[in-house]
């Protein structure tokens, strides 16, 4: 089956990610990802079959029109090339394999290829998955030692909700419903979701906006929404090293998860499509943990008989 060049399928793939409402910085970045390994194919396919090393420079003169089938040796040849030539962190690996497996499933979606290459491609185990995150009563401290009303309002949002930043930086005052206690937020994709307030935030954002009833909750510039880097900037002002918008969003879902045990809920609080992406955020507290193993260990306090005492010997 001749499925088409990347040349042609490349700019259909970036039409369907824009109607998608993915954003352009990533439309770009999946693009970018696209074509390397679309010159890459186009290398192992005009080489020399004697001479088949690649190089970095060799990509200056590779071209987009080779087919876009290719066995899946192919893949896992360019990961090794491309790790030969650069190590790359587990986290950068997955990401190239997403938007591989992105760009793949929507040749298959299109009837253009048969089967896709990727499957059975291993990702790579990331170290230390459990990132950094504060504890409630930390987040807390956080938010009483910021003194401006409007970044501490910021910071605590963005923990009362687990809104993503680019979220945060896109609410509107219509779209808080004070008496539900929910906001309604545009997530990746453009996708719509609900997620929950509590109402002393809500008493908060009330004292915040005054009298105003349309329009960005948090302003930026010139009245525009407040941008991403301006957030990001703040937790650099005010929270410890090493503590984002992201690290407040897994949080969070600690949080909830630990509190609720309901992983569902917290998948969807967080606009998360696949639950898989939403594990890596949870953790076993250290009181659940002694709890388990108190009750179910058979060496434990709880779980085992006293030992019998020995009688003294009579003298």
């Amino acid at each position: 089956m001749d499925g088409g060049y990347f040349s042609e399928w490349l700019v259909s793939y970036r039409h369907y990610l824009r109607m998608r409402n993915y954003s352009p910085r990533t439309i770009q970045s999946y693009e970018q990802v696209v074509r390397h390994f679309a010159y890459y194919v186009w290398l192992r396919r005009n080489s020399d079959p004697q001479k088949l090393m690649v190089y970095w420079g060799d990509f200056s003169k590779a071209r987009l029109d080779t087919s876009v089938e290719v066995r899946p040796v192919f893949i896992t040849d360019y990961f090794s090339f491309i790790n030969s030539m650069k190590p790359y962190k587990a986290k950068t690996t997955h990401r190239i394999i997403s938007t591989l497996n992105s760009f793949y499933r929507f040749l298959y979606s299109q009837g253009v290829i048969t089967a896709s290459p990727m499957t059975g491609i291993e990702r790579p185990k990331i170290k230390d998955q459990e990132l950094r995150y504060l504890k409630h009563s930390q987040v807390l401290r956080l938010i009483a030692s910021i003194g401006d009303d409007r970044d501490r309002l910021i910071v605590r949002t963005i923990y009362a909700t687990g809104v993503r930043v680019s979220e945060l930086c896109g609410i509107n005052i219509e779209d808080i419903d004070f008496e539900d206690e929910t906001i309604k937020v545009r997530g990746k994709g453009g996708k719509i979701r609900i997620v929950f307030v509590d109402h002393e935030t809500l008493e908060d954002i009330s004292l915040f906006i005054g009298n105003r009833i349309v329009g960005p909750l948090f302003m930026g510039q010139m009245g525009h929404h407040i941008s991403p880097r301006s957030v990001q900037h703040i937790f650099k002002k005010y929270a410890p090293s090493g503590i984002t918008p992201h690290k407040i969003r897994h949080s969070y879902a600690s949080e909830l998860y630990r509190r609720s045990k309901n992983l569902r809920v917290v998948q969807e609080n967080l606009g998360h499509t696949s639950i898989k992406t939403t594990e890596i955020y949870l953790h076993t507290d250290l009181d659940e943990r002694k709890r388990v193993y108190q009750e179910f260990f058979p060496l434990s306090e709880n779980n085992h008989p006293p030992p019998v005492p020995v009688p003294k010997e009579e003298k």
